[in-house]
C-alpha cells in the first residue's frame, strides 16, 4: 500500500484521515503505518523512539494543551538514555485545558513559567534547565542525576544555569530536591549506570570522588580511572578486560582499586572500608534530601548499603 503525500512522514489521527478520504479503515491496518496511540498512526518509516511517541500523544490532545516536559523532554533535547519508546510520556498542562487519563501520559499540573518553553520542531517542550529540575523532582535521585549529568556533558545546561533556575524555582514544591541534584551533578560522567553509582555511593554518606580525573602513575603514564578520591588514593573501576590492564597498573602503583561490579550490592560497604584504611576519617555529613528522596530516612540509608534510592 501507498500512503498519500499528506501522509508521508507524518503522525496523525486516523478517524481524521478516514473522514477525509485519505485512508480507509484497512488501510490503517496496512504495513505503511504503525499504530502508536489509539486512534494515532504514523508512517511506519518513521524512526520508533520516545520522540515519536511525543508527537503521537500530542496528537490525541487540544492544541496547545501540554509541553512536554522532565525525561521525555531531555530525550527531544538529545538525552537518549532519559526515556524508552514504550515509557509514559510526560507533559505540564498549561491552564485552562482539562486532560482526561489517556493510557501512555503522565499529566502533571504545575506552574509552568513562560520563560520555561522551548520548541523543537514542531513539539513544545520545557527547556534543557527547566527538565533538569522538573526530572530532578520526578525521579529517584540516581535516575535524575544520570539525565542531568548527560545534559551538562552536552553543553545544555551548565553549572550556572542549573544555579539559576534552582534559585528562581526555590520555593516551589520539590525546589530542595532539585538543588540536590544539581549539586550531585557531574558533566564528565560518561554513562548513566556511572552517574547513579557515583550518587548512590555519596547519598550513602561517602565523601564526593572526583569523575575521571587525569590521574598520573609514577612511571608517567596517565590513567583515567570512572571514580576516584586522590587523598587516600582509592578507585571505584568496572570489572571485565576492557578494565583490568587500568586496574592492575593502579594496582601496582599503590592504589586500592574497588570493582563496581553490574550488580554489587556491598559496593559502598567496600568503598567505606577502603577509604577508612587509607585514613579517611568518617564523620556526620548533612545529607538534606535523603528523606526526600523516597520516603524516610531510614528506608534510604538501608537501600544505599550498596545499592540506592528509587521512588
Amino acid at each position: 500500500m501507498s500512503i498519500p503525500r499528506e501522509l508521508e512522514w507524518q503522525v496523525f489521527r486516523g478517524s481524521t484521515a478516514v473522514s477525509r478520504g485519505l485512508l480507509t479503515g484497512n488501510q490503517l491496518r496496512g504495513r505503511a503505518l504503525v499504530r502508536v496511540r489509539h486512534d494515532v498512526y504514523a508512517d511506519a518509516r518513521l524512526a520508533f523512539d520516545h520522540a515519536l511517541a511525543c508527537r503521537a500523544t500530542l496528537a490525541r490532545l487540544p492544541a496547545g494543551a501540554a509541553v512536554i516536559a522532565g525525561p521525555s523532554a531531555a530525550f527531544l533535547h538529545g538525552v537518549g538514555h532519559a526515556a524508552a519508546p514504550t515509557d509514559q510520556v510526560r507533559a505540564i498542562l498549561l491552564p485552562p485545558h482539562r486532560v482526561g487519563t489517556q493510557q501512555g501520559l503522565r499529566i502533571h499540573r504545575v506552574r509552568l513559567d513562560a520563560v520555561d518553553i522551548t520548541v523543537a520542531g514542531d513539539l513544545r517542550l520545557t527547556t534543557p534547565e527547566r527538565t533538569a529540575w522538573d526530572t530532578a523532582v520526578w525521579l529517584s535521585m540516581p535516575s535524575a542525576v544520570a539525565v542531568v549529568d548527560a545534559l551538562l556533558a552536552g553543553g545544555l545546561v551548565t553549572p550556572d544555569s542549573l544555579e539559576r533556575v534552582a534559585a528562581r524555582l526555590a520555593d516551589r514544591p520539590g525546589g530542595k530536591v532539585a538543588a540536590r541534584a544539581f549539586a550531585l551533578a557531574d558533566g564528565a560522567s560518561p554513562a548513566p549506570a556511572e552517574s547513579a553509582v557515583r550518587v548512590r555511593l555519596v547519598l550513602s554518606g561517602l565523601p564526593r570522588p572526583q569523575v575521571r580525573p587525569a590521574t598520573i602513575m609514577r612511571l608517567g603514564k596517565v590513567l583515567h580511572p570512572g571514580l576516584v578520591w586522590p587523598e587516600q588514593r582509592v578507585a571505584v573501576d568496572y570489572e571485565g578486560p576492557l578494565y583490568r590492564e587500568r586496574r592492575d597498573l593502579l594496582e601496582a602503583d599503590g592504589w586500592r582499586v574497588v570493582p563496581a561490579g553490574r550488580r554489587s550490592t556491598t559496593l559502598a560497604r567496600e568503598v567505606r572500608d577502603a577509604l577508612i584504611a587509607r585514613g579517611w576519617q568518617p564523620g556526620w555529613l548533612p545529607r538534606p534530601a535523603a528523606h526526600q528522596v523516597n520516603g524516610s530516612r531510614r528506608r534510604v540509608a538501608g537501600r544505599l548499603g550498596g545499592g540506592g534510592a528509587s521512588g
